[in-house]
């Protein structure tokens, strides 16, 4: 299989980023009340994973929240990990 790196997209109906690649579904959960942005669950397929789908699903999730001006609540630890190796992003989580 080749990865082409891709952003997610919102999915605001379902309340998930998703991102899907040859016919395979990876998504991050999230809810959103008032200013916070939840980040709850993620799934990436086996066939998909080591391919830095989850990278992109947090990035989108996370730039997304920027330019909308709200904050983080970080439940999924694939979110969590990506944070502390993208150390910019942690002014937008909730304290």
């Amino acid at each position: 299989m080749f990865w082409k790196k891709q952003n997610a997209q919102q999915e605001v109906q379902t309340g998930r980023f998703e991102l899907e690649q040859d016919g395979q579904l990876a998504y991050l959960e999230y809810t959103l009340a008032g200013d916070v942005l939840g980040l709850m669950h993620s799934e990436v397929p086996p066939e998909l994973r080591g391919h830095g789908v989850a990278s992109s699903l947090a990035h989108t999730a996370l730039e997304w929240a920027r330019e909308n001006g709200k904050k983080v609540d970080v439940i999924c630890p694939l979110v969590e990990e990506y944070i502390a190796r993208h150390p910019e992003y942690a002014d937008l989580v909730l304290k």
